[in-house]
């Protein structure tokens, strides 16, 4: 199976996320569509989208890129419970026809400003469960007619979603992306999603949770295409090792200085994967050669919290171990955004699309 690449867009109302320096404009229209069409010019599948309260709506903003963009994907990240399934499907198998194929999704379930926008907390396994309908409704609405479902959290009668997704090959509907490390959430992987999105964990963590969730689609007897993996990670590419890590080390001593207050979020904190990610700076400060721990420690959360370091080189290697172990998806992205789209469009992708790297 070939690998895709994919970056990340700043879907963010302030400017400044993760110390980008676009503050005029930062959100526009223009400059998010200046983003998108770089990434087609250098190589680039397409950009994860995120979500969350408080952020502008991440399909209104994926719709608008694609419009100006050709091979732009966009990689929506929704949430159950701000959107009904029905909605969602009709709303994604629309924007699907339109673009000739272009859209993928990124199912979120952590945790938000639910009560914002009148939903509901509830218990780590009913939200999952909530999740795992939502999933099972949009999957059947995009590829079904006259879908009657009755669950605990979402019904619908007799539905059918007009017009249809794109059907080409062995794809039948946007694939469908998943996160999360507790129990609940990769019962929910091995079962119904089609991609694992993992964080930048190191290479024996991420084999253990590969081995878990085989394993786990076994178990729960899966009905659907096996399970896909992908790798959402912070890559920090110079032209030299050495320049790599000094500049590596100087953006984390300016954290250090003015610590985001993210950094003290409970509810980022408290979920299982980012608590996974934050215990590894006990492990050490670098793991697996190039692996940097250290900025978990002054506010980097997500894909921000360990970071692939070192020349193109370097972080190939780093990446193409992660293929061995059966990652084929990888959402990649450094700061400022739309310079290192170029930089690691021209210096990293043709090393991780042509032969092995060595040395």
């Amino acid at each position: 199976m070939s690998a895709e690449f994919l970056w990340y867009i700043p879907n963010q109302a302030r400017p400044g996320h993760r110390g980008d320096d676009a503050v005029d404009g930062h959100n526009s229209l223009q400059t998010l569509v200046g983003h998108a069409k770089a990434l087609e010019e250098h190589g680039w599948g397409g950009a994860l989208l995120g979500t969350g309260w408080g952020r502008p709506d991440t399909f209104t903003v994926a719709t608008a890129l694609a419009t100006q963009t050709t091979t732009f994907q966009p990689l929506i990240a929704i949430r159950p419970g701000y959107w009904r399934p029905a909605h969602f499907a009709s709303a994604a198998a629309t924007l699907d026809h339109l673009t000739g194929g272009r859209v993928l999704v990124n199912i979120v379930s952590g945790k938000d400003n639910l009560a914002a926008y009148g939903d509901a907390e509830g218990e780590q396994a009913q939200r999952y469960d909530r999740t795992r309908e939502f999933l099972r409704i949009v999957r059947r609405l995009w590829t079904e007619e006259n879908v009657t479902y009755h669950g605990e959290h979402f019904r619908v009668t007799d539905a059918t979603v007009v017009p249809r997704t794109v059907v080409r090959g062995d794809r039948r509907h946007p694939r469908l992306y998943f996160g999360g490390a507790s129990e609940a959430a990769e019962q929910v992987a091995a079962t119904d999603a089609d991609v694992q999105l993992f964080w930048g964990e190191p290479l024996d963590g991420v084999r253990e949770r590969i081995e878990r969730l085989r394993e786990l689609e076994r178990k729960l007897e899966r009905e659907h295409a096996p399970l896909e993996f992908g790798l959402r990670v912070t890559t920090l590419v110079r032209d030299t090792t050495e320049q790599a890590w000094a500049d590596a080390e100087a953006k984390v001593a300016k954290m250090a200085d003015g610590q985001d207050p993210a950094a003290r979020d409970p509810r980022w904190r408290a979920a299982v994967g980012q608590r996974r990610l934050l215990d590894l700076a006990a492990r050490g400060e670098v793991l697996d050669e190039n692996l940097y721990t250290a900025p978990g420690r002054f506010g980097g959360g997500g894909a921000g919290t360990t970071w692939l370091v070192g020349s193109a080189q370097d972080v190939a290697r780093s990446l193409r171990r992660y293929r061995e172990l059966g990652v084929t998806h990888f959402v990649l992205s450094d700061t400022p955004y739309l310079p290192e789209i170029r930089r690691q469009g021209e210096q990293l992708l043709p090393l991780l699309r042509d032969g092995p790297v060595t040395g």
